[in-house]
């Protein structure tokens, strides 16, 4: 009787600062993962041929032929045209715009290529191996520099007539004025409740006159790591920023939840890492602001996978 040999993807998950680029196996599981700078400033070609280096050394050192890889998928920060695999634009990486990402590495290796946005691609993880596992409709939001989110229905990924499908980090939480939101608009939901907005509320109470612990703990910049230290040590103006911050993204998600009726909502990226100091207020909000028959079915949790989601749901991307 012959012995079927093991399959593999590949993820690679593209960033302003690194690139992670990971072997992934049926079961969700990392077989060999490597990290290499992407290097923006030397422009798209150089940071292409790490990748491809990067790929190659992947192979190499796992010892896993070409043969046994099913697909490459890669995750980008950005619009992406994922029916023709190009990266239209990726705000925080200069020089990409329109580069034929899936056709440059897919005529590198010979093996298929999918290119999809890296929120998405996390949401993607979390469905089949992390925090949304059983649900067949979920909302996947990341909360960090930006507010971004991918969106299953019945099962799958909705990417919308565009590609562009997910944008909850826009919804409008005021119609005139608020906040400058970095699409150019005002009164996004990602302009009040992403990380700026954190380190903004923070410098408002401190140009107030408040004595507060995170002014004592900045070292030299105030960060929302360090406003969240400083609300698990008690302090209140530390603790009254995060409950406005998930009040903010209740509003938001109430809206979403209202629309779609998801079983579960799922909450990563570096703010989320704030705990129960975020997702009180944003489980309190949306009890309220949901409408009986949604509020019933939607359970809100913490991301599992962490910063491996997007190399784990980048290579999920062949599939899907």
């Amino acid at each position: 009787m012959s012995i079927i040999p093991k399959k593999y993807k590949i993820g690679v998950d593209v960033g302003g600062t690194n690139v992670k680029v990971a072997l992934v196996d049926k079961s969700g599981s990392i077989v060999y993962s490597d990290t290499v700078p992407t290097r923006a400033e030397m422009g798209y070609e150089y940071t292409i041929s790490n990748i491809i280096k990067a790929i190659q050394n992947l192979m190499k050192e796992s010892k896993v032929d070409k043969s046994l890889i099913e697909g490459i998928g890669f995750g980008f920060p950005g619009q992406i045209d994922c029916d023709n695999g190009i990266v239209r634009l990726a705000p925080n990486i200069p020089g990409w715009v329109n580069i034929p990402i899936a056709d440059i590495v897919s005529n590198e290796f010979s093996i298929p290529v999918k290119v999809d946005n890296d929120v998405r691609c996390a949401a993607l993880a979390e469905l089949n191996f992390g925090a949304g596992r059983g649900a067949q409709n979920l909302i996947c939001i990341t909360v960090g520099t930006g507010i971004g989110s991918g969106l299953i229905i019945n099962g799958k990924l909705v990417r919308g007539a565009s590609n562009a499908a997910g944008e909850l980090g826009h919804i409008k939480l005021q119609m005139k004025d608020g906040p400058i939101c970095g699409c150019g608009d005002t009164g996004c939901l990602e302009a009040f409740a992403s990380g700026p907005g954190i380190v903004a509320l923070a410098e408002e109470y401190i140009k107030g006159g408040k004595s507060t612990k995170f002014r004592e703990l900045a070292n030299p910049d105030i960060t929302p790591y360090i406003v969240a230290e400083a609300a698990k040590q008690g302090d209140v103006v530390a603790k009254k920023i995060f409950e406005i911050i998930g009040e903010y993204i209740g509003i938001g998600l109430a809206s979403v939840v209202n629309l779609l009726n998801p079983e579960k909502v799922v909450i990563g990226g570096g703010v989320a890492d704030a705990g129960d100091l975020l997702f009180n207020p944003v489980i309190e909000t949306l009890k309220k602001r949901t409408m009986p028959i949604q509020r019933d079915a939607v359970q809100v949790v913490h991301a599992e996978l962490g910063n491996t989601a997007g190399v784990i749901g980048a290579s999920l991307l062949i599939d899907n």
